[in-house]
């Protein structure tokens, strides 16, 4: 068993080609012996975003603190906050902003693979 406090973890910058005030925490991976699933904390500061993209895998996520948005492919926004969850289908185009004024925190599990 692992248990880890998430102020323990390092925290470094998301260097993706359209990230912009994004940050990210690699909680629990394949280094821990996770077989299938890596549990990253991303958090997105005020004016932040993440790249709007798409890839081969899902994302599951879960939103910890402040408020934001699930940018889809058409540029709808989907407002996110402290305890709602989001599901990002593999292939779909899609985008974390923070929409407020304090950071944007959201546990994002996906395939150990994408880690």
């Amino acid at each position: 068993m692992i248990v880890r406090k998430l102020k323990d973890v390092a925290q470094g910058p998301v260097e993706m080609e359209g990230a912009q005030g994004v940050t990210k925490q690699l909680v629990l991976g394949s280094a821990d012996g996770a077989p299938h699933f890596s549990f990253r904390v991303f958090t997105v500061m005020p004016g932040g975003h993440s790249p709007h993209h798409s890839h081969e895998v899902e994302h599951l996520n879960y939103v910890l603190g402040g408020s934001g948005a699930l940018v889809d492919g058409q540029g709808n926004l989907n407002p996110l906050q402290a305890g709602d969850f989001a599901f990002v289908a593999p292939g779909d185009v899609h985008q974390f902003r923070n929409t407020g004024v304090e950071p944007f925190v959201f546990l994002c599990a996906v395939p150990r693979e994408y880690e």
